[in-house]
């Protein structure tokens, strides 16, 4: 049982446009000091939830509290300036007309000039642009506009700091350096943060903890690591990573036979609505291979031919057929550079054994 208050917690959030359901029954709770993401595919939810945490929409059903008090209710919501929420948008929103202190100055109006002065130079030491202060926005690069945007949310000393797509309008490698560096800076505040993006490498750099949404529910609260190796559904198993789907027989509750041979399973194998040691007989699953469970070993037996290879600097990712056609992914070294249509020795290493019960296949379209 958790005692401790939550900064941020949730529970059972319903939002509607008209009878459009967007969010529906979401729960979250993020600690103090934690950074946490919403992350998944265009038009999931997220955005939208993340408004209404700050107070920008209405509730149809559910509560949010912030730090034990409650923020938002249907029929009623305390209006966003009065959260202390600090918000980083995707567009940066800096006022064009306004150098980089005082975008930063902007929300302590009300306080003594001196204590506002301090707090800005404190600001933007620590985003690392002290000397850029007195430029304007059009001045800076994405990357600088982007860590203004944060010293100007975190200025007030808010209790949450909330980022939207915060770094898609950057390239790529631009991308993920300042994500760490966001990060970092975060931490440093001990700012509690929720960061929403589509983006997996934003969300696996930035945050503690990940919620993956598809159609408005939250799919899987978790680290990223057990997003990756224990996907609780198929869609947090495909949209996670890479990887393919392959059919399995269960043996027994702890083992599965594929085409590349017998898995060792530590968990039980669950095959069946009253699970694999009701079903007695050998059913099948469906056995989600990443490409890093398929490992290039020239001493197996097992050959696949290499049908794709996509060179990513320290490793290729090859796309690989098995003697029975099905296709699997395999993350190589570089320096193993075979061409297409040339066959490889390949082997299973799989540490975490990932089954789903096998869908059945559609029945034939009527003539």
């Amino acid at each position: 049982m958790v005692n401790s208050i939550a900064q941020l917690e949730a529970d059972g959030i319903v939002q509607r446009y008209g009878k459009h359901t967007v969010v529906n029954d979401v729960g979250l709770r993020v600690e103090q000091g934690r950074i946490a993401c919403l992350l998944g595919p265009s038009g999931c939810g997220k955005t939208t939830l993340l408004r209404c945490i700050a107070g920008f929409e209405d509730l149809a059903a559910g509560e949010i509290r912030l730090h034990g008090a409650v923020v938002s209710r249907p029929g009623w919501r305390l209006p966003a300036e009065a959260r202390r929420i600090g918000m980083v948008f995707q567009d940066y929103a800096l006022f064009p007309h306004l150098t980089v202190d005082d975008n930063v100055a902007f929300g302590l109006r009300g306080q003594p000039a001196a204590a506002r002065g301090q707090r800005v130079e404190e600001m933007l030491r620590l985003v690392g642009l002290a000397s850029q202060a007195r430029k304007f926005p059009h001045e800076l690069s994405g990357g600088q506009q982007q860590r203004v945007a944060l010293a100007r949310a975190l200025a007030p000393n808010p209790a949450l700091v909330l980022l939207d797509e915060p770094f898609s309008n950057l390239d790529v490698d631009l991308r993920e350096r300042l994500s760490l560096e966001v990060r970092d800076i975060l931490k440093s505040c001990g700012t509690t943060a929720v960061l929403v993006t589509h983006d997996q490498r934003e969300a696996f750099a930035m945050a503690d903890e990940i919620g993956v949404m598809a159609e408005g529910r939250i799919q899987q609260w978790d680290t990223a690591y057990n997003l990756y190796h224990r996907p609780r559904n198929r869609f947090v198993a495909d949209f996670i990573g890479e990887g393919v789907f392959v059919s399995g027989a269960v043996l027994n509750p702890r083992q599965v036979e594929v085409e590349l041979g017998v898995l060792d399973s530590a968990a039980a194998v669950d095959c069946h609505e009253l699970g694999c040691a009701q079903c007695g007989k050998r059913c099948r699953v469906d056995v989600l291979l990443r490409p890093d469970d398929i490992v290039h070993d020239d001493a197996s037996p097992v050959l696949a031919q290499v049908l794709h290879k996509a060179f990513r600097g320290a490793e290729i990712l090859y796309t690989l057929a098995l003697p029975s056609g099905r296709r699997v992914l395999s993350l190589v070294p570089s320096h193993h550079n075979h061409a297409i249509g040339e066959r490889i020795g390949i082997r299973l290493d799989v540490d975490h054994v990932v089954t789903f019960r096998q869908e059945p296949a559609p029945p034939p379209a009527r003539s």
